[in-house]
C-alpha cells in the first residue's frame, strides 16, 4: 500500500509581485519514502547566504521557514527521515532541489538531458544542492508512450508505476512525473506552467515570467499546449503544477 502526502516546501514572495509555493509529493510505503521534488532544504534555511547567496535570494524572493522543509514535515508526520530512499526530480532549479542535501543517501532520479544541462554550466543552476555527490540515476529517451507523451519508467521498487514525462522548455531537460495511483493517474507537471490559469488563458500575464525563465520557450509553449489538450481530453487525470497556491489549497482532490 502507498500513501500520498502533499507538502508545500517553499515560500516565495517575488520582488516584482506575487507569491508562490512548492507543491511536492511524498509517497509513503511500508519500507521506504519517495519524494517528488524537495523544495527548499533545512540546510538552506539554516545557512541561506552560504548555500544560496544573498543576490540569488533577493532576486528570487525566498522566505525561509524551517517548518516548511520536507525534513521537518516528515518529522511532524512521525516518519523517519532516513527512510527517504529516492527523490524524483522534475529539474535542477534550486527551489526544486534544495532539500536533496537533507537526504544524502537518497538516489536522485532525473532525465539525462537535465543532468547534462546542469553539468554543462548553465548559469541558472546552483551547484550547492548536489555538492554532497548523491547517487544520480538518469533516464534517456524511451519509445514508451503515456497518453501521447514520451514516458521513461522510473526504476523504484514500489507498487505504483511512475514515469518521467519529458516536458522540455522551462529547462532543457525538464520533466513531469506521471504516477499510477491505484485506479487513477496523477500528472505532476513541475514548472511547465506556474499557474493553472495558463491552461485557460493563452495570454495570461504570467506568461511573460515563464517565457523569461525558459531555456527554450518554443518547446515550453508546445508542451503547455499538449498539457492543455490532455486536460480537455482526459478529465480523469489529476494534473497539477509546482507553484500554484490554489491547486495546493484543493489538495484533497488529489488524495
Amino acid at each position: 500500500m502507498v500513501k500520498i502526502h502533499h507538502l508545500n516546501c517553499l515560500d516565495l514572495q517575488s520582488p516584482i509581485g506575487g507569491s508562490a509555493i512548492g507543491h511536492c509529493l511524498l509517497l509513503e510505503t511500508e519500507h521506504k519514502l519517495v519524494l517528488i521534488d524537495t523544495g527548499i532544504g533545512l540546510l538552506d534555511t539554516l545557512q541561506p547566504a552560504i548555500r544560496i547567496g544573498q543576490d540569488y535570494i533577493d532576486r528570487i524572493g525566498y522566505r525561509f521557514n524551517e517548518a516548511l522543509t520536507a525534513f521537518r514535515q516528515l518529522e511532524q508526520l512521525g516518519l523517519p527521515t532516513d527512510s527517504v530512499t529516492d527523490c524524483i526530480i522534475s529539474h535542477l532549479d534550486n527551489d526544486h532541489i534544495g532539500g536533496l542535501a537533507d537526504f544524502p543517501d537518497a538516489a536522485v532520479h532525473i532525465s539525462t538531458e537535465e543532468y547534462e544541462n546542469f553539468k554543462a554550466g548553465n548559469p541558472r543552476y546552483l551547484q550547492t544542492p548536489l555538492a554532497h555527490h548523491p547517487n544520480i540515476i538518469t533516464y534517456g529517451p524511451s519509445s514508451e508512450k503515456w497518453y501521447g507523451f514520451e514516458a521513461r519508467k522510473i526504476n523504484i521498487d514500489i507498487a505504483w508505476d511512475i514515469f518521467l514525462v519529458p516536458l522540455f522548455g522551462h529547462t532543457n531537460g525538464h520533466c513531469g512525473v506521471a504516477i499510477h495511483a491505484d485506479d487513477h493517474w496523477i500528472f505532476y507537471v513541475g514548472d511547465a506552467y506556474y499557474l493553472r490559469a495558463e491552461l485557460n488563458d493563452p495570454h495570461h500575464p504570467i506568461h511573460q515570467m515563464t517565457k523569461m525563465n525558459a531555456d527554450n520557450d518554443e518547446l515550453r509553449v508546445n508542451n503547455l499546449n499538449k498539457i492543455r489538450e490532455l486536460v480537455q481530453r482526459e478529465p480523469g487525470i489529476v494534473v497539477y503544477g509546482y507553484h500554484d497556491e490554489e491547486e495546493y489549497g484543493g489538495e484533497n482532490h488529489f488524495a
